[in-house]
This record gives structure tokens, sequence and C-alpha cells, in this order.
């Protein structure tokens, strides 16, 4: 994954994936990026890995690529790469579900004609410069996050949970829920129609919501 999603909203240092492709190409490795949480406009981009600069030879894609409507997954590659898989030596049963690919052809284009790529971008900026305001330093160690996807990281021996954070949160009408290795993150992963009043809304929730525990 370029960026960690159930792990804790990990984003790697500057020139991490670079540098890895680059250990791939040198032992003729492939890279293969999941792209099945960050990709598709999650994070700014269409793909994750293009904040790198970086060409995985395999990309995995799935959930959004339907905008939600159609269970759909895709793998890319280059004929390289894909055609070392000979005639019969691979099956899927619904592998081609023509209903599948016009859905999400339809997604793919709705994602980039109505400007989801740059709202991500602005919005996310938008929530993370909002929770590093509000939210108290005895709890929340940082806010991290690209585009749309986002962690409210607290220290793992805080007087209060993520858990517990959640939960007065969901009281107040926001939904969210804890993840990470220890259990001390809150992942925030909003639709990418998000407006900046409804990232206002959110702010001020969890700014009331930490106030309180």
């Amino acid at each position: 994954e370029p960026i960690q999603g159930e792990a804790g909203v990990v984003v790697p240092s500057n020139g991490y994936l670079k540098r890895a492709k680059e250990i791939c190409e040198k032992y003729n490795v492939l890279l293969i990026a999941d792209e099945v949480q960050t990709g598709l406009g999650r994070t700014g981009k269409l793909l994750c890995s293009q904040h790198s600069d970086v060409r995985p030879d395999v990309v995995v894609l799935g959930k959004a690529l339907s905008g939600g409507y159609y269970p759909v997954s895709a793998v890319l590659a280059d004929d390289e790469v894909m055609l070392t898989i000979k005639p019969g030596q691979h099956g899927s049963t619904y592998g081609g579900n023509p209903l599948a690919c016009a859905v999400a052809t339809a997604a793919l284009e709705a994602l980039v004609e109505e400007g989801m790529l740059e709202n991500a971008m602005v919005m996310g900026e938008r929530l993370r410069e909002g929770l590093r305001r509000v939210l108290p330093s005895d709890l929340v160690q940082e806010v991290r996050g690209v585009g749309l996807l986002n962690a409210i990281v607290m220290f793992p021996d805080a007087r209060a949970t993520a858990y517990e954070a959640c939960k007065a949160a969901m009281k107040r009408g926001l939904l969210t829920k804890p993840t990470g290795r220890l259990d001390n993150v809150i992942r925030l992963a909003p639709p990418l129609v998000i407006t900046a009043e409804e990232v206002d809304e959110a702010v001020a929730i969890f700014g009331d919501a930490f106030a309180n525990l």
C-alpha cells in the first residue's frame, strides 16, 4: 500500500516509494501497488503512487472503482506482465462482467469530470488544519494523511482511548472507527464529495468530543 490503511494511515517518508521502485528494478522484481484503499481519488490523485511519480508494475483496485454501486475490482499491468498468463491458465467466474465494467467506467468519468480529485486535496488539507487547531495536545500525538485519507493518532498511554473518542463522536452524530496496531488511531475517510461546511462540522464535533473525554 502506498499509504498503509488498516495499519493506521501510515504515510511513508518522502522518497520511500521511489526507492522501492529502484530496488525492484535492480533485482528484476515486480512492484505491486495495492491501491484498493488509496486509489481513485482518495488521496487527491487517481493513484496514490502518482504523488511519488512512481509507476508500479501492477496496480490492484477495488471498492471505489464502482463508486459504491456495484462489486468490482481490477488488476492493471502492461502486456509484458499480464501476457505471461496464457489462455486457460487463469479463470475468473465474473471476470469481464459487462455491467461491472460499465459502472466502473461511469464512476471513473465522474471522479474526473466532477472535480473530486481536486476536492479531496482541498478538503483534506482543511480537515487536517482544523483538527490540529482543536484537538488537545495531551491526548493527540499527531494528525496525518494525504487528501481525504487521514488519521488522528492518540498517545497509546493517554487517559482516553481511540475507541472512547469514536464513541463520543458517534453520540454527536459522526461515525468513525479506531484502527492501527495499538488501536490508538482514528481513521478518517469521508466521501470525496464532502463540502467545506461538512468538514467544519466534523472538526467541531471532534473538538467537542475530545474536550469531554
